[in-house]
């Protein structure tokens, strides 16, 4: 083999593995509401309806703006390969400070149009009640999150991803006392607040994971939050380039994750329940396999800045092979307990029937999930923000959205949304693949 300068598959494990421990505990927490909250005795339906919806929204605005995360990342690695992490001491701080802020702003802005956001996403009655009443707790967590997220693009950058998985796995483990605590409450200490409170429940876990990464921060690297200055980072214009782009990549995913829910809830609310069951799963799915995409961030961007082409090609491999064996063992995992993983998440025999017979569908997507989503994270390591945006909205508007329209079309339903989300991460898998190979036989020219 090629010497690789060092890269082996210790130095992508080290990473990866807690990439993936950090990556889960978010869907993690969403997975327990959408477990604890779909077997709920009043109103599970339309729980698990809102839960779903908001969580739809909140992931829409948390993902677009935690791009901050990415470009950060992306620009500490390739500092870090170039030895000039010095010079970027002062752009840490204005970054997480621009983050704070707009999460702020985000929710002033959003939460007095809770009503209009959620009928959207055609929620009426009980359930659109649910998801106001819901949103407007979980949305104090803006600024939170968005700030935890920058701290652990910091930390991925300077290749640890170790401390934001304690952050991670601390806040999930809150989180799920609590939303057992607190969502059925304890007989004459705690009263029972149902869907309210996941809602508490998720806001206690994102203070838990702030507190923590600001711990490491202060502990372990040389960037100080309060050591803020008002001249701009030279840098600061290319993190806002990085970022809008890598924001613009995010809108187009969420375009097909809104039409996903508008079209499973216009069926009914038994299919928006489960259509929230198996986005959930999917979402959760697909963190665990973008530990190997964090690997490939941190690495790529590092090995870019070092200008090391056959480390390049074993990083794209190595991880590659990495994300395809751990889809097949969710594959085989979730084979095996098909039925008793429904069963999880609700007490609805229509919910249930309607997740048996699209469940599958998820599950043969991931393999070519592994692919896209290791070679998506190099690109963003690259800062290859402008391709990535491009890519996303053209398989959004030429690939997801016709099958969508042409499927329902049809009376597929359920299926319709996931074989359009299956065909639109095929492309996204083939494409990527191509240009990382053809990239990397011109730098070897």
């Amino acid at each position: 083999m090629p010497s690789t300068n060092s890269i082996t598959p210790r130095n992508i494990l080290s990473l990866a593995i807690p990439a993936i421990i950090a990556g889960i505990a978010e869907p993690l927490i969403s997975l327990t509401d959408v477990a604890v909250i779909g077997n709920m005795k009043d109103n599970a339906v339309e729980g698990l309806l809102a839960v779903g919806l908001v969580g739809s929204f909140l992931s829409a605005i948390i993902w677009t703006l935690a791009q901050t995360k990415t470009s950060i990342s992306s620009i500490v690695s390739n500092a870090l390969g170039s030895n000039q992490l010095n010079r970027i001491h002062s752009l840490i701080p204005q970054v997480i400070w621009i983050n704070i802020t707009l999460g702020i702003l985000i929710y002033l802005v959003t939460a007095p149009l809770a009503t209009w956001i959620f009928t959207l996403y055609n929620a009426k009655g009980t359930t659109l009640n649910l998801s106001i009443s819901y949103y407007q707790v979980r949305a104090l967590g803006f600024p939170l999150t968005l700030s935890a997220f920058a701290i652990f693009g910091v930390f991925r950058g300077i290749q640890n991803t170790s401390w934001a998985m304690i952050a991670s796995i601390s806040g999930a483990i809150v989180n799920v006392i609590l939303d057992y605590t607190l969502v059925y409450g304890i007989d004459s200490l705690i009263p029972a607040y149902g869907v309210m409170g996941a809602a508490y429940a998720s806001l206690a876990a994102q203070i838990v994971m702030l507190i923590i990464a600001l711990y490491f921060l202060y502990q372990k690297t040389p960037f100080r939050l309060h050591q803020l200055t008002w001249k701009p980072h030279p840098k600061l214009r290319k993190h806002i380039i990085l970022t809008a782009n890598f924001f613009l990549r995010t809108v187009a995913i969420n375009v097909a994750i809104f039409l996903s829910y508008r079209y499973a809830s216009g069926y009914g609310d038994e299919y928006g329940a489960t259509h929230a069951i198996l986005m959930n799963i999917w979402l959760f799915f697909s963190f665990f396999i973008d530990g190997f995409a964090s690997a490939g961030n941190a690495i790529g961007g590092k090995l870019l800045g070092s200008k090391n082409v056959q480390g390049l090609k074993y990083l794209g491999k190595t991880t590659t092979t990495y994300g395809i064996i751990v889809a097949l063992i969710l594959i085989t995992i979730c084979g095996l307990f098909y039925k008793t993983i429904g069963h999880q998440f609700t007490d609805n025999e229509t919910v249930f029937e309607l997740f048996l017979s699209t469940f599958w569908i998820v599950l043969i997507m991931q393999p070519i999930n592994a692919v896209a989503f290791v070679f998506d994270g190099i690109f963003k390591g690259w800062g290859e923000a402008s391709y990535l945006r491009n890519l996303l909205f053209g398989l959004t508007a030429f690939v997801f959205i016709p099958a969508l329209l042409i499927l329902d079309y049809v009376n597929f339903q359920l299926n319709a949304i996931w074989v359009a989300f299956g065909l639109w991460m095929l492309g996204r898998a083939a494409i990527l693949a191509i240009k990382f190979h053809l990239k990397i036989k011109t730098m070897q020219n």
